[in-house]
């Protein structure tokens, strides 16, 4: 990597191995660096005296590739200043562009794009999946980043436990022990870059190409497709009121993820029977279930129901969590807790795709938790997100109920709706119809696994103001009326 002097703005790389003609490899690697790299008009290349010596080739041979490049235009000499690259680069007919590439990626790839939901902000966001950051102590937030940089904090510079900053990990022991009541030592816990991540590594521990894994159909669609960029054949299972439909497991099924606390997009939640009847399942199958907690902090009415984690005897179920909704979908933060037999291999899984997640970020939430902020920013979250859920059940209940029927649900940051009578191609037309007018709403036909496309709606409340939920919400019935 050769830098061109102290104000080139990038380096730029020549290679002589296994090269000939000296002279004109170094004038043709300078001039596809002009034309096509990273050199751009008026940065300086080094002295020829220079050149030659990192090259360790004589300066004569600098020369003539530094003459032939100026006769051509794509350098200027200033004596006493160097060479420069030309303010006018002349367009070179010899000059090659990069092929576009022979290689290709498996086909599992052309089914797989970017996240588009949230690319274009809503006047009134009702999507899924969003959270009030708003309402988050940045200020708190900040002060505990900031103890984390420090000298003292970074100490001499290493890479950290893959399986996580020590302090967050029995912070999060403590604090899914005393609000959910799931009891792990802090060994057994493996900080994430997210849920996403955690079912990655468990999938890689766990399962092989060809495998057969489990999903509430409808689901959340980022796993279903993880699950088959690994080679994994995957099934959807029906979802009714109370949650995943056990006795339609697929047969040779080795795992099965499922968000039991509030099924993700219906809402609803797994009843005690439903819950006990897949732990005997899983038992008698030899599988693993792995368990979101999905939302499981905001809970409106009743007690929160008991993780499936702590209902398990003999060591099948993998709790997953995440603080995207509990404080910031953009840290990226979260946890699995798994078996004991499981540890290890879990945390060398995380070793190997990305060694530690960032070390600051958990050093600062560490101290969010333990020192009450979390806990704090959950009940006032808890209370305004409550108020967004009553508004929204009110509406549709009311000014909705000829277009919609609410499923019931009493946690969470969205309600679902199953349309009267609208087909699910004609919900999708109310949805544009919708955006058209500013109001971003989500068709619960997008979370289809296999199983035939619900028609309704999810709507969900984390994201827009209180006082704009009436007027989205009167903007989203006239939707539903183009006349």
């Amino acid at each position: 990597m050769l830098s061109g002097g102290r104000f080139t703005r990038v380096e730029f790389h020549v290679s002589l191995v296994g090269r000939r003609d000296l002279a004109d490899e170094i004038y043709r690697q300078l001039r596809g660096a002009i034309v096509d790299g990273p050199l751009q008009p008026g940065d300086p290349l080094p002295a020829s005296r220079e050149l030659a010596r990192r090259l360790s080739v004589s300066r004569t041979t600098v020369t003539v590739a530094y003459e032939r490049l100026n006769g051509e235009g794509f350098v200027t000499s200033r004596v006493g200043a160097g060479t420069f690259v030309s303010g006018e680069v002349p367009c070179s007919p010899g000059a090659t562009r990069r092929s576009a590439g022979a290689l290709r990626p498996r086909s599992v790839w052309d089914r797989v794009r970017g996240p588009t939901a949230f690319a274009a902000p809503a006047d009134y966001e009702f999507r899924t999946g969003l959270t009030d950051a708003t309402r988050f102590p940045f200020e708190t937030w900040r002060r505990l980043m900031a103890r984390e940089l420090q000298p003292s904090a970074v100490g001499r510079g290493y890479y950290g436990d893959p399986a996580g900053h020590p302090a967050l990990r029995e912070a999060i022991a403590r604090h899914i022990g005393t609000s959910r009541g799931v009891t792990v030592a802090a060994d057994d816990i493996t900080v994430t870059n997210g849920t996403q991540q955690a079912l990655d590594l468990v999938a890689r521990v766990l399962l092989a190409p060809g495998d057969r894994v489990a999903v509430e159909d409808p689901g959340y669609s980022p796993p279903v497709k993880l699950f088959e960029t690994l080679g994994l054949d995957v099934k959807g299972v029906p979802v009714d009121g109370q949650g995943l439909v056990v006795d339609a497991l697929p047969r040779g099924t080795r795992l099965v993820y499922v968000t039991p606390s509030h099924q993700y997009p219906l809402g609803t939640s797994m009843s005690l029977p439903r819950r006990i009847a897949l732990l005997a399942w899983a038992e008698r199958n030899d599988a693993a279930i792995v368990e979101d907690d999905y939302d499981s902090e905001f809970r409106y009415v009743g007690r929160p129901i008991e993780p499936l984690q702590t209902l398990d005897t003999s060591g099948r179920v993998i709790y997953v969590g995440s603080f995207s909704k509990t404080v910031l979908p953009t840290l990226r933060l979260g946890f699995v807790v798994t078996p004991s037999s499981l540890s290890r291999a879990l945390q060398a899984a995380k070793y190997v795709t990305d060694w530690h997640t960032s070390l600051p970020s958990q050093g600062a939430l560490a101290h969010f938790v333990d020192e009450g902020w979390l806990a704090r920013h959950i009940r006032k979250m808890r209370a305004v997100y409550q108020v967004r859920h009553e508004m929204i059940a009110h509406a549709l209940g009311q000014d909705l109920v000829d277009d919609l029927t609410i499923i019931p649900s009493v946690a969470g940051l969205h309600i679902s709706a199953t349309a009267n009578t609208a087909s699910p191609a004609e919900i999708r037309e109310v949805v544009e119809r919708a955006l058209a007018a500013g109001v971003a709403v989500q068709p619960l036909s997008m979370f289809r696994v296999d199983q035939p496309a619900r028609s309704g709606l999810a709507i969900g409340y984390g994201a827009i103001e209180t006082g704009r939920i009436e007027e989205g919400l009167r903007r989203l019935h006239a939707a539903f009326d183009p006349a």
